[in-house]
C-alpha cells in the first residue's frame, strides 16, 4: 500500500510545514485505506489533545461517514474535476451534518458525528481539509486546525490549502518512486527476500559493529540440493516454485532470530543473517531448516554452513572471511550429505572447515567468488 511506503518523517514534515504556511495549531495527514473502508491517521503534529499521538498506531475512521471523500471519489475525481478543499467551522450545523474526522469512536454528547463537534470536543475554532489526490485518485487528506481565538479559515486559506496537499502528493510520489527503486535493488524477484547486494551491506555493517563492540554475527549458508534434476525433470517453472517454498522455510525459520535477514544469494544458494543472537540459537534455527527442508515433496533436502563470530573461529576482521567460513561449512555439509548443519570451529583448532576456508583446494578457484575486501 502506498502509505505503508511513505516515511514518516517525510509526512511528518509535510504537516508540520502545512500548518506553520495556513497559521494552524495542528495538521495531520489521514490515508484512504479502501479495501478497508476507512481513513487512517498517519502522523498528527502541532498542539496534540488528549488521545492524540503523533505516530498513532491505530486511529481509524470509517470513510461512509465521510460523505465529502466518497463524492469527491466518485464525482469529480471520476470527471476529471480537480480537487478543492473546504472548510469547517466548530459547531456549525453543517459540519455537524458531515462525519468527524478526528473525534472519538462514538458520538459527541447531544449527538453528531460532524467535523464540527470534533473541533469542539479538541478545543478548536475551524478546520481547512483539503483531498491529497495521487495519480488521479483521492490518497488521502490533508487536515489543519486553528485554536477558537483564531480567525476561521477564509477562501484564500481553502485555495492554499488545494496548493500545499498537491505538493504533498507530488512528495508522497516521490517517496514511493525512492522506495520502489530501493526495493528492486535490494530484493530478489523470485522470492521476495534479499539479494546478494543488501547482504553484503548488512554483512559489512554487522562486522564493523562486532570489531567496535564484539557483537555475535552469525551467518547461514545454504545450499538447495536437487534443484537441477527438478529442472531437467519437471521443468524450471516447477523448481521455481521449489525455491519459492524453501524461501517461505527459510523466512520462517530466520524469524526464530530477532531481526534476522533473510536472501537468495543466487540460483539455489541462500543465507541467514544473524546479528546479536547467540551461536546456540543461530544453529537451533538451521537444524530447523535442514528437517523442514528434508520433507520437502519436491527436492533432496538442504546443505547448511554455520559461522559465528561466537564460535571458535578465531578473529573476524572482514565480511569476506565470515563469508568465506560459513561457505566452507555448508561445502562439508554437502559433501558428507548432512541432513544437520555443519557449524564453522565446533571441531576444533584442526577443525577442517577451518583449513578448507583459509586454504581453498590447490588447482582450483574458490567455489565462490567474493567481494573484495
Amino acid at each position: 500500500m502506498a502509505a505503508a511506503q511513505t516515511g514518516p518523517e517525510a509526512l511528518r514534515a509535510a504537516a508540520a510545514g502545512a500548518c506553520r504556511a495556513l497559521g494552524g495549531v495542528f495538521a495531520a495527514i489521514s490515508v484512504w485505506e479502501r479495501e478497508l473502508g476507512r481513513l487512517r491517521v498517519l502522523v498528527n503534529v502541532g498542539e496534540l489533545a488528549a488521545g492524540e499521538e503523533e505516530f498513532p498506531e491505530d486511529e481509524t475512521y470509517p470513510v461512509h461517514e465521510f460523505p465529502e471523500i466518497v463524492e469527491f471519489l466518485h464525482e469529480q475525481g471520476a470527471d476529471g474535476g480537480e480537487p478543492s478543499a473546504w472548510v469547517e467551522v466548530a459547531g456549525e450545523p453543517g459540519a455537524d451534518a458531515a462525519s468527524a474526522a478526528y473525534g472519538p469512536p462514538g458520538p459527541p454528547p447531544g449527538g453528531g458525528w460532524g467535523r464540527g463537534a470534533a473541533l469542539l470536543r479538541r478545543g478548536r475554532g475551524c478546520c481547512v481539509i483539503a483531498p491529497i489526490v495521487l495519480h488521479g485518485r483521492a490518497w488521502g487528506e490533508l487536515y489543519v486546525a486553528r485554536p477558537a481565538d483564531e480567525p476561521v479559515f477564509g477562501p484564500a486559506d481553502a485555495s492554499f490549502a488545494t496548493v500545499l496537499a498537491s505538493v504533498t502528493a507530488a512528495g508522497i510520489a516521490q517517496t514511493e518512486r525512492l522506495e520502489e527503486a530501493r526495493r528492486l535493488a535490494f530484493t530478489d524477484p523470485l522470492t521476495g527476500l534479499a539479494n546478494r547486494r543488501l547482504v553484503d551491506l548488512r554483512l559489512d555493517e554487522a562486522v564493523e559493529r562486532h570489531r567496535a563492540d564484539g557483537t555475535v554475527v552469525s551467518l547461514v549458508v545454504c545450499d538447495l540440493n536437487g534443484l537441477k534434476r527438478v529442472n531437467d525433470s519437471l521443468g524450471h517453472a516447477v523448481g521455481d516454485r521449489l525455491l519459492e517454498r524453501f524461501g517461505s522455510l527459510l523466512s520462517l525459520c530466520g524469524a526464530m532470530l530477532p531481526g534476522a535477514l533473510v536472501a537468495r544469494l543466487g540460483g539455489d544458494e541462500f543465507c541467514l543473517l544473524a546479528v546479536g543472537p547467540p551461536p546456540d540459537d543461530v544453529v537451533r534455527a538451521a537444524e530447523e531448516l535442514c528437517r523442514r527442508a528434508t520433507a520437502l515433496e519436491l527436492g533432496e533436502g538442504v546443505a547448511c554452513g554455520v559461522a559465528s563470530t561466537g564460535e571458535r573461529i578465531g578473529p573476524v576482521g572482514s565480511a569476506r572471511r565470515l563469508f568465506r567460513l560459513a561457505d566452507a561449512a555448508q561445502y562439508r555439509a554437502k559433501a558428507a550429505h548432512s541432513r544437520k548443519p555443519v557449524v564453522a570451529g565446533r571441531e576444533g583448532p584442526d577443525d577442517p572447515v577451518l583449513r578448507l576456508a583459509e586454504a581453498p583446494p590447490e588447482g582450483g578457484p574458490e567455489r565462490r567468488r567474493f567481494r573484495r575486501d
